[in-house]
């Protein structure tokens, strides 16, 4: 089978198209024909970063230790292990499976949801990690509920574009912060009000938000402190080391001084449930996932240069198997 792999360290240009042997599922995994996947941070940032972290996080000094690339797929079920009892071959998927730009991809069991009928693989292959991460910011770091009102940052990237519509699908009041170009998206996500961070800094406005959602946030703690409401809460994922930094060593310290808390999300924690909830939400049209662009497997390079290159309005998708059509760019 045909998949991407990750042999050297370089830029984008390292990752070879290769021939290599169909795995075969052990008892608790699924294996699944990969119809399409799409592109995270965690893929693309290794061409981006200094390469001492690039070295730690792919576990080799001389050369990359782990080779597969890839996290989000859609595809069908091929085959399963002798303890999976959720599904059986057959079975259209969406989930989370490391390597997953490839032909053939290796699951567990754990880590995949049924597909909604009504949603191509493209548009399956946007939600796994993004929404996850969305999710899990919003509802539970967060604690967003209905009256509430909710500052996203970084709205039009694909974590953003998801966060925007969940919290309205909770019944906050939403404010999304993007650029120029990405305003009319945001409004066309649901956003109640949308700032343009060209134009203004929302944390010197005077307006105060229950929850704020920063997505590869830039400004201080001590800014976004100050647009939150008392007993507010900040999360942030993503961000330059500068901002990780200041989490760290001033965070919890703060949080105890403001009655606030700010503070990072943590770990993005893959789970059927969360899949299955955000599955249905799919479906039923509450989620849509926002795609920028299609890209084959063969032009993997070419994709993962093209997000670190331009602003990606939401998702960037790697199309494995090429008998049906893409959806449209920017679909809602």
């Amino acid at each position: 089978m045909k998949a991407i792999r990750y042999e050297t360290f370089g830029p984008p240009e390292a990752l070879q198209l290769t021939e290599v042997d169909k795995p075969a599922p052990t008892e608790k995994q699924v294996l699944v024909k990969v119809h399409a996947a799409s592109i995270n941070a965690k893929e693309w940032r290794r061409f981006t970063m200094p390469l001492f972290l690039v070295r730690l996080l792919t576990g080799g000094w001389l050369k990359p230790k782990d080779t597969a690339i890839g996290t989000d797929v859609a595809g069908i079920v091929e085959a399963v292990g002798e303890t999976v009892t959720r599904f059986k071959p057959g079975d259209e998927v969406l989930g989370c499976a490391h390597g997953s730009f490839a032909e053939y991809v290796l699951a567990r069991e754990a880590y995949l949801t049924l597909k909604p009928d009504n949603r191509s693989f493209e548009e399956s292959a946007a939600v796994p990690l993004a929404a996850l991460t969305a999710l899990q910011a919003i509802r539970y770091a967060g604690g967003c509920r209905a009256g509430q009102e909710v500052l996203i940052q970084g709205a039009s990237g694909g974590i953003g574009t998801y966060s925007v519509q969940l919290a309205k699908a909770f019944g906050a009041e939403v404010t999304a912060v993007c650029s120029t170009w990405n305003v009319s998206l945001a409004r066309s996500l649901g956003a109640d009000h949308v700032i343009d961070y060209t134009q203004e800094d929302f944390t010197k406005s005077g307006k105060q938000y229950d929850l704020i959602f920063a997505v590869n946030g830039y400004r201080s703690l001590w800014a976004y402190r100050r647009a939150l409401k008392p007993q507010g809460i900040y999360v942030f994922v993503g961000g330059d080391f500068p901002q990780i930094l200041q989490a760290l060593l001033f965070g919890k310290w703060l949080s105890q001084k403001s009655g606030r808390t700010l503070g990072n999300m943590g770990m993005t924690k893959i789970n059927q449930n969360d899949l299955a909830q955000l599955s249905e939400l799919l479906k039923d049209g509450k989620i849509a996932p926002v795609i920028d662009r299609c890209f084959p497997l063969v032009e993997t390079v070419e994709a993962i240069r093209y997000i670190i290159n331009t602003h990606a309005q939401g998702k960037i998708i790697i199309k494995v198997v090429q008998d049906h059509e893409s959806p449209s760019p920017r679909n809602l």
